[in-house]
């Protein structure tokens, strides 16, 4: 089954381009003008904003939704609470296209049905929308819903290199600025995997953006760099390159690695904003 990808990374024009190219839910409660409700960073409360975001669907909607709601609190059979679940996070991706709730109900799931495949798709699509949240609350939850999901599966998997690397990772989009020891934490988790095996894509990739997000420059464009010769399409990989030669200060290197993303890209509105950003680095 293949469901929307949600995707948002951090940094400048990296954010736009997450925004742009892969069409990201929203995660605030999405208001009946179309507007974006902000959710107070400091109480972040799923079940409050499951509420808000229900309060503002038509009123066929509604019923739909709590009905479903009410047979999970109702129901005493593991497989009737997985198929509500399932059906409340399809109703929210596709209907509602909030993401909060959608990535709620997959983890409950995931939770419920307890398979390495389950828990590895609902913690990558949280980690996935950690990248790049600045809104401490929601911050935490996906980190800490993300990070119990990775643990559950390696619990199912404990030699599974790539989700060790998913849970290092949970460790670095999701520590505070006041806590840089969870960064470096994070960093030593996917450093075992990458010295265990060099040649692992996924713990490059993740350890040159965490390098971005610790400040660790050099470390972290030589790290993409291995990674977009493998794989030169990936265009995440393309940006933040980009981005992390211009936190260097190359902005020769930075303007290459923007136009080389810009060939990859189709959307206008993207394509000028990289356009913009080129020029203001010559």
């Amino acid at each position: 089954m293949k469901k929307q990808q949600f995707i948002v990374v951090g940094g400048g024009v990296v954010l736009l381009a997450a925004l742009l190219l892969f069409g990201n839910m929203t995660p605030p409660v999405k208001t009946k003008a179309g507007a974006i409700a902000s959710i107070p960073s400091e109480a972040f409360d799923i079940q409050t904003v499951i509420k808000g975001a229900t309060a503002n669907l038509t009123e066929s909607q509604q019923t739909y939704v709590n009905g479903l709601s009410e047979a999970v609190v109702r129901g005493d059979v593991k497989e009737q609470k997985i198929r509500n679940f399932r059906q409340l996070a399809s109703f929210w991706s596709d209907s509602a296209r909030a993401f909060i709730p959608f990535a709620y109900y997959t983890a409950e799931a995931a939770k419920l049905e307890n398979s390495e495949k389950s828990l590895t798709f609902a913690a990558r699509i949280l980690l996935d929308n950690l990248r790049g949240v600045d809104q401490p609350g929601l911050k935490s939850w996906l980190a800490s819903e993300s990070k119990e999901l990775f643990e559950k599966a390696i619990v199912l998997n404990p030699t599974s290199d790539s989700l060790q690397v998913g849970l290092g990772s949970t460790y670095i989009f999701g520590a505070s600025a006041e806590n840089p020891q969870a960064v470096m934490q994070g960093i030593q988790k996917i450093l075992e995997v990458s010295r265990k095996d060099s040649t692992n894509l996924y713990a490059q990739k993740m350890l040159g953006i965490g390098g971005i997000v610790s400040g660790q420059y050099d470390k972290a464009v030589e790290r993409l760099e291995k990674v977009v010769q493998a794989e030169p399409h990936d265009l995440e990989v393309l940006l933040m390159l980009a981005e992390g030669y211009e936190r260097k200060g190359d902005k020769a290197k930075a303007t290459e690695w923007y136009q080389h993303a810009a060939e990859h890209i189709q959307n206008p509105a993207l394509k000028a904003e990289l356009e913009k950003r080129i020029q203001q680095l010559k």
